[in-house]
Order: C-alpha cells, then structure tokens, then sequence
C-alpha cells in the first residue's frame, strides 16, 4: 500500500503521540537520544521520522534503513500493533502493581495491628493497690453463711406445694408436652408461682418426651426491673450493641471501630425457660419487643458501625449481625394483677393458669410441714395463730422462722425447741402484722345483721352490713342514714332494696329512721352487696333475725330478681376464711362454683322471696 507524503506524515506523527502518551515526552527524548535516533526524531524527511520510531517502537538501534515507499503502509501497520501489545501490557502492568500495593498496605496493618495486640497482651495494669484488692476479694470469698432458714423451708419438690394441685397438675401437662407452651400464671403473692414453675422445668427435664434437655436452663428476671431503652444502649432482656464510640466495646475491638453485640436472657434462657416475676409490670413497648422474639425465636441486632466487608471482625460478630442470636424458649410470666389488665397480644400466645390463694387449713399444713424440715414441734395454738395471721405461704413460713429463731434463743441454743404460742405472740408483736382473718360467723341469728361478700384481688372478703330502723315520728318524714365510704354502688343498692322491700311487705322505708352501716368502713365497688343490704333491711323492719352462720352475694333488681354477679372464686376462699358455712348466691352463678366447695354449703337463689326463706331463722317467710 502506497501512502502520499502528508498522509505518511500524519500517521507518523499519530505514532508518535501515542508513544509520548505511553511513555511520556520526557521519556520519548531520552530513550531516542539512548537509542541513537534524536537527530531522525527532529529530522524534517518523514522517512527518517519513521526510522527514529521503529527504533523507539523495537528499542532496536540496529534498524537505521528507511523501508520502501511501497512498504510503508504494511511498516505502519505492524508498529500499530506493536504499540497495541505495548499499551495492553503497560495496562496489566498498572494492575498487578496496584494489586501489590494493596496487599503491601493489608499486611502492613495487620503487621502493625500483631504488634499493638502484643504489646497489650505484656502490658500489666497490676500496682499494689489492685493486688491488695484481690487479696481482698479472695478473703471474702472465703466467708459464707450457712444456708438461710427461708432456702430450707422452700418446697422441694412439686408434691410438697401445698394447695395448688389442680394448678401444678396443669402446668406439669403444659412443660412436659412434647410441644411445651408459654405460659401465664395468675395468683395472689407467696402462693409458690415461681416455685412451681422451676420445679415444673425439673420434673419436665425427666419425661420421655419432653423437648427439655438435662441441662435446660432456668433463667429468673423480675418484670418490674426491666425497662425499655429507646436509646438500645442496653436491654438485659433481649440484647443490645456496644458501639465502640458511645458504650465502647472490648478494648480490642474499640480500636479497630468494630461493634460488639450483648445477648440477652431471651438468648441464655435457649432451650429451657425464661421466667419472669411481675410480667403484667413490664413496659408495653418491651412487652411487643418480647412477643417478636417469641414468634421469630432469633433476636436480631444492628449497627451502623458493623461493616460487613471488613476482614477484622470476629466470626462470632459477624454471625451476629447478619444471622442473629437464637432465642428458642418456653416463656413462662406471673403476675398478681387481673388478667383484664394483662396485655390481649400476650394472652392471645400464652396458656393460662390461675393459683389460688391459700386457705387457712393449707397455711396449717405448710406451717407444720415448715417445722418438720427445721426438726421442731409445735404447739396447735401457735400454728392456728400464724394461720389466721398471714394470707400466704410466704409470710406463715417467715412468721414460723421469727418464732423459731425465739424459740432457739430462749432455750439457749441448746436442744432442739418447742415453738410455742408465746414465741409467736412475741414474732407478730415484733412485726406488728394484723389479723388477716376475722371471724364473721356467730353462733345465733341476729336482727338487722347480714354478711355480704366481696372481691379484693384474688383475696375475697366477707363484709359484715348491719341495719337499724325505727318509726319515724312522723309518718313519711324518716331519714336515711348510710356510710359513704361505702361508696355509690352501695349506696343505691339500698335505694333498689328499699323499693323491692315495700313490694314485698308493703312498707315504705320513708316512714322509719334507717341507718345502714357497713362495718369497717369498706368500699364496695360493684351492686353485688345489693342482696345483703336486702336481708338486712328486711330484718331490721320486720325485726326478724337472720342466720349469722350464712353469707350471701348477688345484684337485686326493683323486680326482686337476685342478678349474676363476678369473682364467685374470690367470694367462697372470702366465705371459707370467715366461718360461714353455707354461701347464698345466684342461679346464674352456680356454674362459677370451681370445683368442690366444701366445706361450704352452696345454695343458688333466683329471687328475692327465696332468698329471705333460706336466710331467715325459722325460714317462715311465704307471708311476704
């Protein structure tokens, strides 16, 4: 291929910018002037142009022979391929090299990181001061008590929990199922909740098919210590990120910026059960935390410090942040509130299983089973003086610990005592606790005297309502007198029973002086005292007395119905811890009755007719 001058002299001058552009002018200059080939370079026949850059193109300086005019084209195109190679190696070149830069700066660091990690691993913060200190701390803990008095007394054993059998039989089924399930469990304090639930865990742990391994773990947190952190600088219940600027992560991984996940108990308590005290005291916003663990069984974490693509975090880190912690659990709450005022999201997942409170023959029974594990007798008196003393296992067993502490000192701590009336007369002296229960029941029927029942928390009470009437002296112009203490509900169930009164007897209650007195001064916060307030109406009027060995419950309407009213379970444990023998209550109520209610005598009513029959002495009421 033939080229003309100026067509020469433009592919070679493209030549030679792209040389200039590899190379660089400067080095173009030099390696022409290495080469022999200045004077051809600067030469103004484009022939010795084209000599000078085959010797720069070849860095041949043998090639000094012009080719033919004819040869030019293929000449030119031999040396476009040549730059070609030169460029495409050059290119490579330019990659390995930030390759081995790159890899020069990685193992600079983790040289430079080796060294800082060895230099703390030799650095010792120890002084005098912080050696004293461990002597210190070794010395005490060499000290130790023997084991509290309250560690002995605890139920050993579910056989051993007194009262609560129908609850421990359905929490055993619950945690021994092959598919165990969370759990509420409902109850006034100190009836053995949490004790159940640990000894459940270990009964379980025994079952053929229980999911429960040997080593399940129980994990005990109180519901009210744990709060919601918005700011997620920490939560022992789920877990929280130490960043290593603000909360400041191992020193090791502080240095390098990395962050470090916290696991929780939702994550320690993995393959066993996660127990929490008071859970109804939780805050709400960690109560919907705690419900997405249980439905995702992980706990997941994030921070804006974690890098995934950097080589220095640890695995378990990692793993952390991009998989989360396990949190597989059986999650099992108690609480004393009312299941009303426990969260609906949490009821819907959880079983529910209610305690009841501890009447006074179970409180007989855990106070002398309390005596047998201290190896002491003790007096019937001095039982039967805790029993009616405390509502709970918790404060009998602490009273017979006072009493028995008494006992030991009196004798001089020498044979093994007698707990006595005397040293539990001294114990609830000492700490000042009231009489818990009060004996409503007499043994003769009174005129204007009647007792009614009500609900406080799972703890019923009987209520002791009494009523006198006189004639007025003037006809139509009697007064009413009630305690407002009482409260409002009350006050017009007396209104509601003075009308279903005149409906029966004929008479008005505006043509006596009537006062209606609810002894102790207890509030009422509902109608259902609507048919004791009856009773006692009609029998301070028509003087007629009322049987004292009787309670009664239930709502009155103006037509003399005797209306449904709640807590029936609460009203007879009341019922039972005052004296009474027979309870009066609804019809519609009489499918609340739990169980066998013995040692009561349960008699539904449906009006206020039958009501009167079966409350007044003698029963002769069919005049009405």
């Amino acid at each position: 291929m033939s080229l003309t001058t100026d067509e020469l002299q433009r592919e070679v001058t493209a030549l030679y910018r792209m040389l200039a552009d590899i190379y660089g002018p400067d080095r173009v200059i030099f390696k022409a002037g290495k080469l022999g080939a200045l004077s051809d370079v600067r030469s103004p026949d484009v022939s010795r142009r084209l000599v000078a850059l085959q010797k720069l193109i070849y860095d041949d300086p043998t090639l000094d022979e012009a080719p033919h005019p004819s040869h030019y084209g293929q000449v030119l195109q031999e040396m476009r391929e040549a730059l070609a190679d030169i460029l495409a190696r050059r290119s490579l070149e330019d990659q390995i090299e930030q390759k081995v830069q790159e890899r020069m700066a990685q193992k600079q660091e983790e040289y430079v990181a080796d060294l800082r990690a060895q230099v703390l691993r030799e650095y010792s913060a120890e002084t005098p001061e912080t050696r004293r200190k461990m002597e210190r701390l070794e010395e005490l803990e060499k000290r130790q008590l023997r084991t509290s008095v309250l560690e002995i007394l605890r139920p050993k054993s579910l056989d051993e929990l007194v009262g609560q059998r129908a609850a421990v039989e359905s929490l055993l089924a619950k945690m021994a199922s092959p598919y165990p399930q969370h759990i509420l469990l409902y109850g006034p304090p100190g009836v053995g909740k949490t004790t159940a639930a640990r000894l459940a865990l270990e009964a379980a742990r025994g079952k053929p098919h229980s999911p429960f391994g040997p080593d399940a773990p129980f994990v005990e947190v109180d519901g009210t210590t744990l709060r919601w952190d918005p700011r997620e600088i920490t939560n022992p219940l789920l877990g929280s990120v130490h960043d290593p600027i603000y909360q400041g992560a191992r020193h090791e991984l502080a240095e390098g910026g990395i962050p470090e996940p916290k696991l929780g108990l939702v994550t320690e308590a993995t393959g066993g059960v996660l127990f929490i005290d008071e859970i109804g005291e939780m805050d709400p916003l960690l109560q919907t935390k705690l419900l997405k663990v249980l439905e995702d069984k992980r706990v997941t974490f994030e921070s804006s410090y974690f890098d995934p693509e950097d080589p220095r975090v640890p695995a378990y880190i990692r793993h952390l942040f991009q998989r989360g912690a396990p949190a597989d659990f059986v999650l099992i709450g108690a609480t004393t509130r009312h299941p009303s005022e426990i969260s609906s999201a949490l009821r819907s997942r959880c079983a529910e299983i209610f305690f009841d409170p501890l009447t006074p023959d179970d409180l007989r029974r855990i106070v002398k089973q309390g005596a047998a594990k201290l190896q002491v007798d003790i007096e019937d008196g001095a039982v039967e003086a805790i029993a009616l003393r405390a509502l709970d296992a918790r404060k009998a067993l602490n009273l017979l610990a006072d009493a028995y502490a008494l006992a030991l000192f009196a004798s001089g701590y020498g044979r093994p005592p007698v707990v006595r009336m005397e040293h539990v007369t001294r114990a609830l002296a000492a700490s000042r606790l009231e009489r818990e229960v009060r004996p409503l029941a007499l043994p003769h029927p009174q005129v204007g005297r009647a007792i009614g029942l009500a609900v406080q928390g799972y703890w019923g009470a009987a209520l002791e309502i009494e009523a006198h009437a006189f004639p007025a002296r003037e006809a139509g112009k009697g007064r009413l007198r009630f305690n407002e203490t009482a409260g409002t509900m009350a006050r017009d169930s007396v209104f509601v029973a003075g009308t279903v009164l005149r409906r029966l007897t004929g008479k008005d209650l505006s043509d006596y002086d009537i006062h209606v007195n609810v002894v102790g001064g207890g509030n009422i916060d509902g109608p259902s005292a609507g048919a004791a307030i009856l009773a006692a109406l009609y029998s301070a009027i028509e003087g007629r007395p009322l049987r004292q060995d009787t309670a009664v419950t239930g709502e009155i309407s103006l037509s003399g119905r005797i209306q449904e009213v709640g807590g029936i379970p609460e009203k007879l444990y009341g019922a039972r811890r005052t004296g009474v023998s027979r309870v009066l209550l609804p019809k519609d109520n009489q499918d609340d009755v739990p169980g066998d209610p013995s040692p009561l005598e349960v008699i539904p009513v449906g009006r206020a007719e039958e009501l009167l029959d079966h409350l007044v002495a003698g029963g002769d009421t069919h005049g009405l």
